[in-house]
């Protein structure tokens, strides 16, 4: 007997998944676990005609001889099938996007970073020139838009997108994707947020706002992912984690994050759990939800201190200007060194910040002979530096600013551009690094003036 099976709990990119390792292994056995994702169970009972599908309990796991695991790479994510480890002639082969260390040791695999494992799998059933019906298509691209966000996590390749397209080819139906990934919320969903937002929190973990809420569940809830997503986005922090206190002695672990939020993923991998960067889960038995709290927190610190900080892309030391200058030698000075605006500083002081913009608010030839501070903006916004560029570029966004003074104790260690956040964003070296370095990607440098 050959059969393909996923992980416990399984979403749609596991579903689609096993359906094309039985459009790659034909005649496999499929064997789904117990527990289904919600909306993964209400496809399947509109759609069981069309898949065979059966449970571990229904196979004689004596007769295994091959197994084909998808989109995970641990045995304890599997349902009931711990026999197999001890088989010693059965052929694994392995589909995965997570890049996590696992225990399944396969005789073959395809375990490759990845927004959606389906994509994967796409992969070899194009190179195998293999046709797929339209409602196999609007099925794999469920599972493809479920694991990307619809394109927009930050684990989302090119190769995602182009699988999303070549299944809109095949006759994906984007209606039919729509109604299943659509979230229902149930009375006791409802229950659940409410009682969340009657008591909330926040902390700032570099630039970071995340918010972890703990909360006691009676009885079943289903997919309370939904929850925390609504949770995140009506308090609008960057991350939140709900922590679910349940019956049997277990706590449920759901976090939720935006891109540039926090690596949920690295967070759940550390609880047993697995996940993307922007959404994942794990699942702890006796566990007191209070020290779940407190693990969290720590992981957090440490997944955030090798992270980018303002002072790792700043520009120092800084040109900065007295506000007893005149704007005819501010202008002078701006122009001679490139620069679009200047810090104002008396005495060690930061007392304002002078821009290209403020120069046009010269209406005459005599006003260039007025002081900076006639002209500079008083109300200057500072960023510390170990502040994340994530935070700057929010702020600047704000307040439609083009620098930001690094400021350190009352002081002026550095400045912060626009700039500055592209070269985070988009991994660009600021003009000149490229010599210092050795850096081969010169040919995007810009200038960061």
């Amino acid at each position: 007997m050959h059969i393909v099976t996923t992980h416990k709990g399984t979403d749609f990119d596991a579903l689609a998944s096993v359906v094309a390792a039985n459009l790659l292994y034909p005649g496999i056995v499929t064997v789904l676990p117990g527990s289904l994702n919600p909306n993964v169970r209400a496809f399947l009972s509109l759609h069981k005609d069309l898949f065979d599908f059966c449970t571990s309990e229904k196979i004689s796991l004596d007769e295994v001889r091959k197994l084909i695991v998808v989109d995970t790479n641990r045995w304890d994510r599997l349902d009931r099938l711990d026999p197999l480890k001890k088989n010693p002639h059965l052929e694994i082969i392995l589909f995965d996007h997570h890049t996590n260390e696992g225990d399944i040791n396969s005789k073959w695999q395809c375990q490759e970073e990845m927004g959606a494992n389906i994509t994967l799998m796409l992969r070899y059933l194009k190179a195998q020139k293999k046709s797929i019906t339209p409602i196999q298509a609007s099925l794999f691209l469920a599972g493809l838009y479920e694991d990307t966000g619809n394109l927009t996590f930050q684990s989302t390749k090119a190769e995602d997108a182009h699988a999303a397209g070549y299944l809109l080819e095949n006759g994906a139906d984007l209606q039919i994707v729509g109604t299943f990934l659509s979230p229902t919320y149930s009375r006791k969903q409802k229950d659940v947020l409410f009682r969340m937002l009657e008591n909330t929190s926040r902390i700032t973990v570099d630039g970071n706002s995340v918010s972890i809420n703990r909360l006691r569940v009676h009885g079943y809830v289903s997919n309370l992912a939904v929850v925390v997503q609504m949770y995140r986005q009506i308090l609008n922090v960057d991350t939140a984690f709900g922590v679910f206190e349940m019956d049997g002695n277990r706590c449920l672990v759901i976090g939720r994050s935006t891109a540039g939020g926090i690596d949920v993923a690295t967070i759940m991998r550390h609880m047993g759990g697995g996940g993307h960067p922007g959404a994942g889960s794990a699942m702890l038995k006796s566990a007191d939800p209070t020290v779940v709290e407190a693990w969290i927190r720590v992981m957090i610190g440490e997944c955030h201190q090798a992270s980018v900080q303002i002072r790792d892309l700043m520009s120092f030391p800084v040109l900065t200007l007295n506000s007893e200058t005149t704007m005819s030698q501010a202008g002078k000075v701006l122009r001679e060194k490139g620069y679009k605006g200047s810090p104002v500083v008396d005495d060690g002081k930061l007392v304002g910040i002078l821009s290209r913009r403020d120069f046009q608010r010269i209406k005459k030839e005599h006003h260039l002979q007025s002081p900076v501070k006639a002209f500079m903006s008083t109300n200057v916004m500072t960023i510390h530096p170990g502040e994340s560029p994530g935070q700057a570029a929010h702020l600047m966004i704000k307040h439609d600013l083009g620098r930001l003074p690094v400021v350190d104790e009352g002081k002026i260690v550095g400045i912060f551009s626009r700039s500055d956040v592209v070269a985070d964003l988009y991994g660009l070296c600021p003009l000149g690094n490229c010599l210092a370095t050795g850096c081969k990607q010169n040919i995007f440098c810009f200038d960061t003036s």
